[in-house]
């Protein structure tokens, strides 16, 4: 773990699991965190907040909806970020394939999985450095070419439309030099993956951190996972 002094993330999604797991990491590096909740009661967040003096703010944003994802660029419009990171995710049950998933379930991991991070990149990008890096955390499960086994079919589905969605914005912004990233965390024992999961928060997280700052202005769109490594679309 590098300690970088003086550096500043913002994180979406940070009030459990990964989200929260990554804001602790940008912390203990030293890094000044502004992270979102979606609710306005106390958690985690809030209690690790007051262990962190000024470094970690703490703002709530549901990014489901486009007016309060406004209203915290207003918030932070005099505010410059190194790292933009997007966390968010939301499964359903892994047997519903399309056959019998309600079309309203379907909606939801679709809106929340894929569209609204998206929206969050569109809103909030002026706010990252030019040398900045705009990041999401996406899934080994949207790799079409890696899907053998099948499974999660909806989830997949979601995380693969972000994927495009974050390669179309890239397209769109093809001279811009800030490196855009869609990171694979593993399968990490957090509510979304489940107590089976293979990694532990503090096995996956840190990997990411580090894959984030190993890519730190280089340029351009990647997929890749916890461990560096790249991804296949």
């Amino acid at each position: 773990m590098t300690a970088t002094v003086g550096k500043a993330a913002l994180i979406i999604g940070a009030s459990r699991g990964l989200g929260y797991a990554l804001a602790a990491e940008y912390l203990a590096r030293g890094w000044r965190v502004t992270a979102t909740v979606r609710g306005t009661g106390r958690g985690d967040l809030h209690d690790l907040a007051g262990n962190a003096g000024d470094r970690l703010v703490v703002e709530t944003v549901d990014i489901t909806v486009p007016e309060q994802v406004a209203a915290l660029h207003e918030r932070l419009a005099q505010t410059t970020f190194d790292l933009l990171f997007v966390s968010a995710g939301v499964t359903n049950d892994p047997e519903e394939t399309v056959a019998d998933v309600p079309t309203e379930t379907f909606v939801h991991l679709m809106v929340t999985n894929a569209l609204s991070p998206m929206r969050v990149v569109e809103t909030l990008q002026d706010l990252v450095a030019p040398e900045g890096t705009i990041a999401v955390m996406s899934s080994g499960q949207g790799s079409i070419a890696n899907n053998d086994n099948g499974g999660f079919e909806v989830y997949r589905a979601s995380k693969s439309a972000l994927n495009q969605l974050m390669r179309s914005f890239a397209a769109r912004h093809v001279d811009d030099p800030r490196t855009l990233l869609l990171m694979a965390p593993g399968w990490v024992k957090t509510d979304l993956g489940g107590p089976a999961a293979r990694l532990t928060t503090g096995q996956s997280i840190p990997g990411v951190a580090d894959t984030i700052e190993a890519q730190a202005g280089r340029g351009g769109l990647q997929f890749l996972d916890y461990q560096g490594r790249t991804v296949r679309w």
